[in-house]
């Protein structure tokens, strides 16, 4: 099975967010080193906690300090932005890692919608759909409405003597995110590949999602089959103890997060000063009964069974601790377990 990464670039407390951005790049490269199939960074704005606001600058540094991985977004939150802009931006990042750039596309905020209006006051999130079908045709070297995105990529000769040269290849590779069924769905009508935001939910209407993604999937010259994933949580460690203390962080972030308070991920200590109250605790061990925590084959036992159940034969794996040291170190102990390592 193939094991991709999703990186958010997450706040710790003590630290500045500018240590955030510099340790996804240290950890795309030690990803990179470990046999992972994808580095994806997402796009989240005005948030305390998540602080990659630009994916598509961040995946230039990405692409100049890795080889092989396939780097991308998880994603770009299209409304927002004229999809002429974003090809343009995404045909540079191809220019910079050819054929190895993925382009994952949301319609959701990433954010308040105060923040959202600051983006764009015009976004629309209806016009999705149509957003997505104009940026697939400039991606594809294809003119709309007169206008053509640069750069271009390789090009082979026109089909008759004196035509234009073609394009080899459409890139990069268009994927619908979603946590949702619309996101499954709009990815089944355009042939195009899914990841389902897994973590968002702890999975729920997962298999629901999959069954309309697959069920009414309409083959595409790029994807004649369906190619879905999912994306979750998962944090491993030497022991199930050590483990465990290490995802109180984000246990306490998702008690916060409930209560509409965001702020930079607390290291075990602080967690462990301020407590949990009777409510709290509550919500705390309905957490821990679905998280991906434990020990490596713990951990890797769980994936395993998550994905013969979905039919899956790859998973996005997204991680935070504090301790960036650990953090590294359970990619490393899943690589492990997965055989990753080359």
């Amino acid at each position: 099975m193939k094991l991709s990464v999703l990186d958010q670039s997450v706040a710790l407390a003590g630290k500045a967010d500018d240590e955030a951005i510099r340790d996804t790049l240290a950890l795309a490269e030690h990803c990179e080193a470990l046999g992972y199939e994808r580095f994806w960074v997402s796009e989240h704005h005005s948030l305390a906690t998540i602080v990659g606001s630009a994916p598509e600058v961040l995946l230039a540094a990405v692409a100049a300090r890795t080889r092989r991985i396939r780097i991308g977004s998880a994603g770009v939150m299209l409304p927002h932005y004229a999809a002429f802009k974003v090809a343009e931006q995404f045909r540079v990042l191809d220019a910079l890692a050819p054929g190895r750039v993925d382009l994952g596309l949301g319609r959701a905020p990433g954010g308040d919608m105060r923040t959202a209006r600051a983006l764009n006051p015009h976004a629309d999130p209806e016009n999705f759909p149509q957003q997505v079908q104009e940026l697939q045709a400039w991606l594809a070297g294809q003119p709309w409405r007169g206008v053509t995105a640069h750069p271009r990529g390789p090009l082979r000769p026109g089909a008759s003597a004196g035509s234009a040269p073609i394009e080899t290849a459409r890139v990069p590779d268009v994927w619908i995110l979603g946590s949702s069924n619309y996101g499954a769905q709009l990815a089944a009508q355009l042939g195009l590949p899914y990841a389902y935001a897994y973590f968002f939910m702890d999975g729920a209407g997962v298999e629901q999602a999959l069954d309309i993604y697959r069920r009414l999937y309409q083959p595409s010259e790029r994807h004649p089959v369906p190619q879905a994933t999912i994306c979750v949580w998962a944090l491993a460690a030497d022991t199930t103890e050590q483990a465990c203390r290490l995802a109180t962080s984000r246990e306490r972030w998702r008690i916060d997060r409930n209560r509409g308070v965001f702020g930079p991920l607390q290291s075990p200590e602080q967690v462990a000063a301020q407590g949990y109250t009777a409510d709290e605790q509550a919500v705390v061990d309905a957490v821990r009964a679905k998280a991906l925590v434990g020990t490596a084959a713990e951990v890797g036992a769980a994936m395993r069974r998550l994905a013969t159940e979905l039919q899956l034969d790859e998973l996005v794996v997204n991680t935070w601790a504090h301790d960036r040291a650990a953090r590294r170190q359970s990619y490393t102990l899943l690589a492990q377990e997965f055989g990753l390592l080359r």
